[in-house]
């Protein structure tokens, strides 16, 4: 958030023509930002691949019954977003094209103002918010993967298929050690980015195929997959994201005006953000419960799972990235986008909190007027 903070303070300074014209430059054959959303994101996939692997062979996501109350609210945390981005910006086939840009919550910034609110939050809504952030990034993954691919060429999809044959055999015959699969994912990286796929989805193919256990080890503390996920989340965390916050937050706000401010793009990203991401998530976890699917998260009220629900709506990153494939760069409804982002997040993170905080003196009074 810092990052982004800096990023619309360069934007609207007098080095704001230095920072645009920096992102446009070319190293090799692509600019700086194409590197940066292309290449260096592909870590961060990676990263929420390992993730994703980890939670669904071993950790909350292991079992149907564990899926179920994050996996459901997830969906609707998805869904209802897209609809009602669509209700505002669905004017033009142009617009329509971001209908997932509110569907996406980034988990690292939701955790973290969970983390700010302390006891305020109960672990297991901690453990909720998680796995439903998981399910959500597999979600966009396939979004991304489905409805964000063009051009498809052929003879790059072929080479890429060789790459994730070889992975699977280095997975199928127990190879321990990470060098062999990072050195094929670098030609899978270069063949998916050429076959028209988005390149990050080069990441989530190579996580699958890390191995979750160290052959003739018992656990999985020491295993290839957990050895890279600790190298890779202080580097994805602290170089690659606030990277990625910098040069892709980054708006001017010069000739701002109230109807830009009611286009189309910023009131569906802000809107659904904000309002179709607790709908979604606190409608479909109250239903999962009431139909006896699942179990609501142990120890917390449902004032507490609605605060959630609002916290979901911080979709900065992720929200980003979409906004990213739907309206490249060049065109200008990208800075529609950064407004609805950052409002749409802002407005979410800041409600969250202060019904958090509610929910909490709300069950202090509940405790005193029992003891009475």
């Amino acid at each position: 958030m810092a990052s982004a903070a800096i990023a619309l303070a360069v934007a609207n300074s007098a080095w704001a023509p230095a920072y645009f014209q920096a992102l446009e430059t070319h190293v090799g054959p692509l600019s700086l930002l194409h590197w940066i959303n292309d290449a260096l994101m592909a870590l961060f996939f990676l990263l929420v691949g390992l993730e994703i692997k980890r939670e669904m062979i071993g950790g909350e996501l292991s079992t149907w019954r564990r899926r179920a109350l994050p996996g459901l609210a997830a969906a609707g945390g998805m869904a209802v977003p897209a609809l009602v981005y669509l209700a505002f910006a669905a004017d033009s086939a142009v617009h329509a094209r971001g209908w997932a840009i509110p569907a996406a919550t980034d988990i690292a910034f939701a955790l973290g103002v969970l983390a700010l609110l302390g006891s305020r939050a109960p672990a297991s809504l901690k453990v909720f918010l998680a796995a439903l952030a998981i399910m959500d990034d597999l979600g966009a993954v396939l979004i991304i993967a489905v409805f964000y691919t063009s051009g498809l060429a052929v003879p790059m999809l072929g080479g890429a298929a060789l790459c994730v044959a070889a992975l699977f055999a280095l997975n199928r015959f127990k190879v321990g050690a990470l060098w062999p699969y990072l050195l094929l994912g670098l030609p899978l990286w270069y063949f998916v980015h050429a076959s028209g796929v988005h390149a990050t989805i080069a990441g989530v193919l190579l996580a699958v195929f890390i191995p979750l256990e160290q052959p003739n080890e018992a656990g999985h503390e020491h295993s290839p997959l957990h050895r890279l996920e600790h190298a890779l989340a202080p580097w994805v965390g602290f170089v690659v994201t606030p990277i990625f916050g910098f040069a892709n937050a980054g708006v001017s706000f010069e000739g701002l005006t109230l109807q830009s401010l009611a286009h189309p793009v910023t009131l569906g990203v802000a809107a659904g953000l904000f309002f179709g991401k607790q709908i979604g998530v606190f409608l479909a976890s109250w239903l999962a419960v009431v139909l006896g699917l699942a179990s609501r998260p142990p120890g917390a009220g449902w004032l507490q799972l609605y605060g959630v629900s609002l916290i979901c709506g911080v979709g900065f990153t992720m929200s980003l990235f979409i906004g990213m494939l739907a309206f490249p760069p060049e065109r200008e409804l990208m800075d529609e986008t950064k407004i609805g982002v950052l409002v749409g997040s802002l407005a979410s993170a800041l409600a969250g909190a202060i019904v958090l905080m509610l929910a909490k003196v709300e069950r202090r009074n509940d405790a005193s007027g029992a003891n009475t």
